[in-house]
């Protein structure tokens, strides 16, 4: 049976509050009757940005990941480089910011390989993933708070972390596993 993404809204809200605003987030609290008709709560985390990942490939099937302490886990992360874009501004230049302020690297061939939902049970975020191919390299332009290393390796080799989940982050590993699936199928049979 083929999903129907026309359904109704099975939600209905009786009262909504925001709790909590600063740049990047705003949350909001939700009086609600859920699709069985009960009282309900939710709370819903809006974020400010679009969410951008980008994936870089070179000739050589490689591509870079950023590590960076990623204070809310309170772990340190390997991911593909990603950071947020304003909502009003295109999301493929938002790609080519952060690829250029992350690894220094411009790309001429760009692909929007990815659409995707972070976490849709509590935030509307959303997600957009770029295969980024013919790289120049360049200067790094990292963010105040970014203190990032930069790790060239093999794209197989990136995909086996997600796979072990030496790689959590969910636009890097969406995007690591679809960007593989896109170059595979590229190859000669």
């Amino acid at each position: 049976m083929k999903p129907d993404h026309s359904l109704e809204n099975p939600w209905t809200v009786l009262e909504s509050k925001p709790v909590y605003s600063n740049p990047w987030i705003s949350v909001r609290e939700d009086q609600v009757l859920n699709p069985s008709g009960g009282n309900g709560i939710y709370g819903v985390v809006h974020m400010k940005n679009k969410a951008i990942g980008i994936i870089p490939i070179d000739e050589q099937g490689n591509t870079w990941l950023v590590g960076q302490y990623r204070y809310p886990l309170n772990e340190y992360s390997w991911e593909i480089p990603m950071g947020g874009g304003p909502e009003e501004l295109d999301v493929l230049e938002s790609a080519k910011r952060e690829l250029k302020e992350e690894t220094g690297f411009t790309a001429a061939e760009w692909t929007k390989i990815a659409r995707i939902h972070t976490s849709n049970s509590v935030t509307d975020e959303e997600g957009f993933i770029f295969l980024a191919e013919e790289l120049t390299a360049g200067e790094t332009e990292l963010e105040e708070t970014e203190d990032i290393k930069i790790w060239k390796l093999p794209l197989s080799e990136a995909v086996k972390m997600a796979m072990n989940d030496e790689i959590t982050d969910a636009i890097s590993v969406a995007g690591l596993l679809k960007a593989e699936k896109i170059l595979l199928a590229r190859m000669p049979k």
